[in-house]
C-alpha cells in the first residue's frame, strides 16, 4: 500500500467515524430534535434568553414542512455543485486542449483550389 492510499484510508476512517459516532453514542438524546440546524437552536436559545423577541422580519416562503426544506437545501446543494463541477470541467479542457493538443488548423473548403 502506497503512501497516499494509506492516508486516503485513514481519512475516510476518520470522516466515517464522525458521521456514525454522534448517532452510535446517542449524543442528544433527550431533546425532542437532536440534530437540528444552527438556525433552529439560535432560535430556541433567544426564546430562552427573551421570550418577548419579535423578529425583524419575515421569511418569504416559509416551506410547509421540514421535509419540503430539507428537499429545498438539497436541491440548492445539488445545483451549486453542478455548476462549480462545470466551470472546473470547461477550465480542465481548455487548459488541457492548451497544453497537449497542437493547434488546429482548420481544413480546406471543399472544392477549393490550391
Amino acid at each position: 500500500m502506497t503512501r497516499n492510499a494509506k492516508i486516503n484510508t485513514l481519512l475516510l476512517l476518520v470522516v466515517a467515524a464522525l458521521a456514525v459516532l454522534p448517532l452510535a453514542l446517542g449524543l442528544g438524546e433527550g431533546k425532542e430534535e437532536p440534530f437540528t440546524g444552527a438556525d433552529a437552536q439560535a432560535e430556541a436559545a433567544i426564546t430562552e434568553l427573551k421570550p418577548d423577541y419579535e423578529p425583524w422580519f419575515t421569511p418569504l416562503y416559509e416551506p410547509p414542512s421540514g421535509e419540503v426544506e430539507s428537499a429545498l437545501f438539497a436541491l440548492q446543494a445539488a445545483l451549486g455543485a453542478g455548476v462549480l463541477a462545470y466551470y472546473f470541467g470547461v477550465r480542465k479542457g481548455r487548459r488541457s486542449a492548451a497544453d497537449g493538443a497542437p493547434e488546429a488548423t482548420p481544413a480546406p473548403a471543399a472544392g477549393a483550389e490550391h
